[in-house]
């Protein structure tokens, strides 16, 4: 798995170090859903952490920006950061706002 360096996390996360183990480890977790970049020409996609144990993501692992504990706040992370990207950029282009503020980090 590949965390995204500001990694968002819902409130209803209460170890958000744990559950990034879970993760890694594809261990059950039954209340936990992720936020990733999506490929291809969508911005970021929603998956609960079950569909991650497929083993086509132990081979081309996703880049995940949010870890929340249930759909509706993955969907009010996906709203956060929609906010913030429009603030700071004036688009909604949410990857390039992603990719951006690692950058501007860097400096």
């Amino acid at each position: 798995m590949k965390f995204y360096k500001y990694l968002y996390v819902g409130d209803k996360i209460k170890n958000p170090d744990k559950v990034k183990r879970k993760l890694k480890s594809h261990a059950g977790q039954l209340f936990v859903y992720v936020i990733c970049i999506a490929n291809g020409s969508d911005q970021l996609e929603i998956y609960h952490c079950a569909y991650l144990k497929q083993k086509y993501y132990r081979y081309h692992p996703p880049v995940i920006i949010g870890i929340a504990g249930s759909y509706e706040e993955a969907v009010d992370i996906v709203v956060r950061i929609t906010k913030e990207s429009l603030e700071a950029t004036g688009c909604c282009d949410l990857k390039e706002y992603l990719r951006l503020k690692v950058k501007n980090s860097r400096r």
